[in-house]
C-alpha cells in the first residue's frame, strides 16, 4: 500500500477534488487541472508556491503543524482526512505490531450473545473474520462471506444487496484507507488493494480519490432475497484486546418492518443450524449404451 511519496499522492488527489468556486476563487474557462492548482493551494494556505511544490513533491520533509493545518483547511479536509495528512507528513516510528487475524473464543462468545442482531468481526483489510448466525444469514445471498470489499465490488449480489450501491462503495473504500492506515506494511492490506484495483475499475477510481473516513456508524438500506427490504443501523466498535479488529452490529428501529425482517433472519438462521446435514447419495454407475 505504501509508495515513495504517499503524501504527494494524497495532496494531488485531494486538490483535484476541490473546484475553484468551492475555494472562493474565480473560475476560468480553460484549466489544465480538474481542481485547484498548486499555486492556488499555496495562496489559500498562506505559503509560497515553491514551498508547497516541494511539499507535494516529497522534497520538504519537516512541515510544521501550522503549515499542515493551513493546507488541510485549504483543501477542505474533514477531521479524519486532516488526521491522515498529519500521519503522512509526520509518520510515527514504525513498530513490529501487526493486526490480529484470529478471533478469540471470548470475543466469539460475546458476539454470539447478540442473538437478534447480525454481528461480525472484521480486520483492517475489511476481511470478515467471524460472524454470528444472524450475521451469516444476513450475508447469505453472497457467494462467499470473506471480505467486505470483494463482496461489494466483485460479487454481483453486492449491487442488489446494497440498495444505495454508490454510497456504500464509496464508504467502504474511504473506510479501508482509514482502518488500514496504522498498518502501512501489512501484506494482506496490500493484497486486497491490488486484487480490487486489478479486477474492479470502480474500486480503482475510488481508491485514487484518497478519501479517508472511518465508518463508525451509518444507516444502510439493504435487500435480502428471503426477507426483502431492510433499513438497518450499523455500529462499529474497536476491539481493544485485538489490534485491527472491530465488532460490527446491525440493528433496526423497534416496531418497524425492518425489525420484523431481523426476527425472520434469526428464525432462518436457527433453522439452518438445526437442519440435518444433507444425506449422501450413492451413485451407481450404469453401462453406457451405444
Amino acid at each position: 500500500m505504501t509508495r515513495a511519496n504517499e503524501l504527494g499522492d494524497f495532496l494531488r488527489a485531494r486538490r483535484d477534488l476541490i473546484p475553484p468556486q468551492q475555494a472562493g476563487l474565480p473560475s476560468h474557462t480553460s484549466r489544465r487541472v480538474k481542481g485547484l492548482r498548486r499555486e492556488e493551494v499555496a495562496l489559500l494556505a498562506g505559503v509560497s508556491t515553491d514551498y508547497y511544490t516541494r511539499l507535494e513533491q516529497g522534497r520538504e520533509r519537516h512541515p510544521s503543524e501550522q503549515v499542515l493545518g493551513a493546507v488541510a483547511r485549504a483543501l477542505h479536509l474533514d477531521d479524519a482526512a486532516a488526521a491522515h495528512l498529519f500521519r503522512l507528513a509526520q509518520p510515527a516510528p514504525r513498530t513490529s505490531a501487526a493486526p490480529v487475524t484470529t478471533v478469540s473464543p471470548e470475543l466469539s462468545r460475546l458476539m454470539n450473545h447478540f442473538l437478534d442482531l447480525p454481528a461480525c468481526i472484521v480486520g483492517p483489510a475489511l476481511d470478515i473474520l467471524a460472524t454470528n448466525p444472524s450475521g451469516r444469514q444476513l450475508f447469505s445471498d453472497f457467494a462467499r462471506i470473506d471480505n467486505q470489499l470483494r463482496m461489494v465490488f466483485l460479487d454481483p449480489v453486492g449491487r442488489r444487496f446494497y440498495q444505495d450501491w454508490e454510497r456504500a462503495a464509496r464508504g467502504m473504500v474511504s473506510n479501508l484507507r482509514a482502518q488500514a492506515a496504522p498498518y502501512p506494511d501489512d501484506p494482506r492490506v496490500a493484497q486486497v488493494i491490488g486484487e480490487l484495483c486489478l479486477h474492479s475499475p470502480a474500486f480503482a477510481d475510488l481508491w485514487a480519490r484518497y478519501e479517508v473516513r472511518p465508518c463508525t456508524s451509518d444507516d444502510k438500506p439493504l435487500w435480502h432475497s428471503q426477507v426483502g427490504e431492510m433499513y438497518l443501523h450499523y455500529e462499529s466498535f474497536t476491539v481493544a484486546s485485538a489490534p485491527g479488529q472491530r465488532l460490527l452490529l446491525y440493528s433496526a428501529e423497534p416496531g418497524t418492518p425492518s425489525a420484523d425482517a431481523l426476527v425472520l433472519l434469526r428464525t432462518l438462521a436457527d433453522d439452518a443450524r438445526t437442519a440435518p446435514p444433507p444425506r449422501s447419495v450413492s451413485r451407481t454407475s450404469t453401462p453406457r449404451t451405444t
